[in-house]
């Protein structure tokens, strides 16, 4: 790849003239905000809630980083089992309880990370390590694409094939094709088309959106209950433990970032501040009633694909949900977007963070001749993939991203650099 075609369009600190920053801050939008409202339609929340604690969590965030990162804060995945079993057993000021204290651990790790430095960092994520998984990153959600890509309440439906194909095709053209400003929204172009072929075949529903307010409140909850402050020990023991997988995602989606940016966040902002700024956010949506919050595979896809990496561009998208957010019209809309063309645009999306980790891999000259190499990336890929992962309970769920990460870590630090046959 030469160094012109990887030349980035708006790079971190540069601003886009307003319309682009507009457009361009709409496609982030979009991208995050169907998995964004699902974990609180999953859980039992609010998803007006939802998409203003990801705005304002992402907020803090870029404040807390000095606005030297571009990452975006969405409803985290891993969280829903306990947060459902809390909602449905004690309520949202359990809930709440236990989505601060992940943002507390967050805290802790970053106080370590002050005192003991990243030096560490280099040592226990060489490009052996990371390219594999940044693959996995990408190509574990690739399931789920797929199951929304071919699937209407359970079962399978050639009119959801149909929309996903035609969105992923028209996301592909609008990327080899449009220049100027057109070409750097392939993302938002190929969702609006593809909603409008959902839209042709009968799978979107507008009642919503007719039934939506203009103005409309989010439900705001509180971890204070009619009683006042109740401590609830199970929440915090059942989700604070669950931060040492976001966290490892976090240090991943670094990872990528770091790459396709060209810029080492590990150095700046620091990993203290990153991890300041996830765990402010999450201790923000959990006094609002959001669930805990974490960085999104689907918006570094879109900065992969684009090529602008602008901070400016994250934080007008964050402003934007938070606007979105009060709007009820708005927001409804934007919920009907069916999962047909989420998945079909999370094709593109989530493999093009698989292609960066894959770049890791030839720009550092991996040889997978060499076992050591092979014995590290081919379990990495594998369990994370296949989601090899290690429940301890019914609420303790260790995903097959964060073993993986942790099994290549150490891997690279207890196997010997020349296997004994090689020696030979």
């Amino acid at each position: 790849m030469s160094e012109e075609s990887n030349k980035p369009v708006y790079d971190l600190y540069e601003r886009p003239p307003f319309l682009t920053w507009f457009g361009l801050s709409l496609q982030h939008l979009f991208s995050m905000f169907g998995a964004t409202v699902l974990v609180p339609l999953l859980v039992g929340l609010n998803p007006g809630v939802a998409l203003f604690s990801s705005g304002i969590g992402t907020l803090i965030h870029i404040l807390i980083t000095r606005g030297r990162i571009p990452a975006y804060m969405g409803s985290s995945f891993a969280f829903i089992i306990p947060m459902t079993s809390l909602l449905k057993t004690v309520g949202y000021p359990a809930v709440a309880q236990g989505v601060i204290s992940v943002g507390v651990v967050y805290l802790i790790v970053a106080l370590v990370v002050t005192f003991t430095g990243t030096d560490w960092i280099n040592a226990i994520f060489p490009p052996a390590v990371v390219g594999p998984v940044i693959m996995v990153i990408g190509l574990s959600l690739a399931g789920a694409a797929a199951s929304s890509a071919t699937q209407l309440n359970g079962h399978y439906d050639l009119k959801v094939f149909v929309v996903a194909l035609a969105t992923l095709l028209a996301t592909i053209a609008f990327n080899m094709f449009l220049r100027g400003f057109l070409g750097l929204l392939p993302v938002l172009l190929g969702i609006i088309f593809g909603y409008l072929v959902a839209l042709a075949v009968g799978l979107v529903d507008l009642s919503v959106v007719s039934q939506a307010h203009w103005f409309q409140m989010p439900k705001f909850e509180s971890f204070l209950d009619e009683r006042g402050f109740v401590f609830y020990p199970a929440a915090v023991l059942s989700m604070a433990p669950l931060a040492l997988v976001t966290l490892s995602e976090h240090l991943g989606h670094l990872m990528v970032l770091s790459k396709i940016t060209g810029h080492d966040f590990f150095e700046n902002p620091g990993l203290k501040r990153t991890l300041t700024g996830d765990g402010a956010a999450s201790i923000a949506a959990g006094l609002v009633g959001g669930p805990a919050v974490t960085s999104y595979g689907e918006n570094i896809g879109v900065m992969q694909l684009s090529r602008v990496y602008s901070v400016w561009v994250i934080g007008g998208a964050a402003f934007l949900a938070v606007i979105f957010s009060f709007i009820g019209k708005l927001s409804a809309l934007i919920s009907t977007i069916p999962g047909a063309v989420t998945g079909g645009v999370g094709f593109m999306l989530y493999g093009v963070i698989a292609a960066a980790g894959l770049q890791v891999i030839v720009d550092n000259q991996i040889d997978y001749s060499k076992k050591r190499n092979l014995m590290i990336a081919a379990p990495i890929l594998v369990i994370g993939i296949g989601n090899f992962h290690l429940q301890l309970s019914s609420q303790v769920d260790f995903s097959g991203i964060a073993l993986a990460t942790v099994l290549g870590i150490v891997l690279n630090l207890v196997l010997p650099k020349v296997a004994a046959s090689e020696k030979e």
